[in-house]
């Protein structure tokens, strides 16, 4: 399990597990082709031979990858108690974040998911645990109502305890058992779980395995259940815009078009790496009338557009998306001709992160010679900033379709509680 775990922190940091339009901007600013980064990746299993053979662009993959090494490492690691696999799994997000992870926000959240399920697991044993103890407390203390309906009044007694007054009416809930004293390591205040978290629960493991299962079948199934989608969002004559080039959004059209439904797609180049040429090769190849414009033609041709797809690096908590830089400009455009803007993404994209630093939240800076030539004289004394990825406000964004549904950007708060903790926010 080290070993593998090595492996895949040395690619972390190598930026090789680097997808999308991360990997698309740092092969071109070192001056790689595309082809470079569209090669999948299949790991040797148990070598280093197999590290750093190609990029993938498929980020489903790379979480695949991410849930798959959870799984090994939960199987095959020797731990007790959900305060023990807790600590596991919070060491490891913290790795995998410092080794890299931060340029792929995907392999936390899966991590955090994972956290949410053990807390989910071990809480309610211990509520069921209460619960069963009440009941059993309450039919010690009350007669049952076949013994008042049958039995003779003389011999139904309720025996009362003297010191009923001093009696505990409401036991100690689990929300008062986790905001007791927190424990301190290394002079910081870290979290001291409940009690129960300190218990042993053989059947945790069968139950996380279970969990993990679910989130890799939900994976393997994530483009189809988007695609499922594609008729009720694009219609017959509509002319949809998009930017650069993605996988998610490639898949989305194609499932519309194999539907019968006949429009037109406009593609931005998405300069200076030209994923839109790519992209739009593919759309025309599935009979898809194609057209593809520069990026400074978007304001110009956005009001004959019906509306704008989009792809997603990471949405935030905030209904925020961080995408592709560059798209920031095309919503901005969208918005001042009433067009709404739809992002297409996975759940597992779902960031518990607020935007504090705005066009930074997220955001990755490579070198600036895929834009100017930097060895001339010329620019000597400019500072250039060449970001990977755009912020997007939540009010330039319409709606999100993912694979468990359409949620508006003011819903978002609520998929964060249903599929992360919130203290497990920022423990990486």
């Amino acid at each position: 399990q080290l070993e593998e775990l090595d492996n895949f922190e040395i690619e972390l940091r190598l930026g090789r597990l680097s997808t999308s339009s991360t990997a698309a901007a740092r092969s071109a600013s070192d001056g790689r082709l595309d082809a470079d980064i569209t090669q999948d990746y299949t790991p040797t299993p148990g070598t280093a031979k197999g590290v750093g053979r190609g990029r993938n662009k498929d980020r489903r993959l790379v979480t695949t990858r991410t849930v798959e090494l959870l799984r090994s490492i939960i199987g095959n690691t020797k731990w007790k108690t959900p305060a023990d696999l807790m600590n596991i799994l919070r060491g490891l997000g913290k790795d995998l974040h410092a080794a890299g992870g931060f340029r792929e926000p995907a392999i936390g959240n899966v991590v955090r998911r994972v956290m949410g399920a053990v807390r989910e697991e071990a809480t309610s044993y211990e509520t069921q645990k209460q619960s069963s103890q009440v009941a059993q407390q309450a039919s010690s203390r009350n007669p049952s109502l076949s013994s008042m309906l049958w039995a003779l009044p003389q011999h139904t007694t309720v025996k009362r305890s003297p010191h009923v007054n001093n009696r505990k009416l409401r036991g100690d809930s689990i929300s008062s058992v986790a905001s007791e004293n927190f424990a301190t390591s290394d002079g910081h205040p870290s979290e001291a779980f409940p009690h129960f978290f300190h218990a042993n629960k053989p059947e945790l493991k069968t139950n996380v395995m279970e969990v993990i299962q679910e989130v890799k079948d939900e994976l393997t199934d994530l483009h189809k259940n988007i695609n499922e989608q594609a008729p009720h969002h694009i219609h017959a004559d509509e002319v949809i815009m998009t930017y650069a080039r993605s996988k998610t959004v490639e898949l989305f059209l194609k499932a519309a078009a194999a539907k019968k439904r006949n429009f037109q797609v406009i593609i931005c180049e998405g300069a200076p790496h030209f994923g839109g040429h790519v992209m739009a090769k593919s759309l025309a190849s599935a009979g898809i009338d194609t057209t593809v414009i520069n990026d400074s033609a978007a304001f110009a041709i956005m009001a004959r557009v019906n509306k704008v797809l989009l792809p997603a690096h990471a949405v935030l908590a905030n209904g925020g998306l961080i995408a592709p830089s560059g798209s920031h400009l095309i919503s901005l455009a969208a918005k001042q001709n009433s067009v709404p803007v739809v992002t297409i993404t996975g759940i597992f994209k779902l960031c518990p992160v607020f935007p504090h630093e705005g066009q930074d939240t997220l955001n990755d800076l490579i070198s600036p010679s895929s834009v100017v030539n930097i060895e001339d004289s010329e620019y000597e004394n400019v500072e250039f900033v060449n970001p990977v990825h755009d912020y997007i406000p939540p009010q330039l964004v319409e709606l999100y379709i993912t694979n468990v549904g359409c949620f508006q950007p003011s819903y978002i708060y609520r998929l964060l509680a249903e599929y992360y903790h919130m203290d497990d926010w920022e423990s990486f």
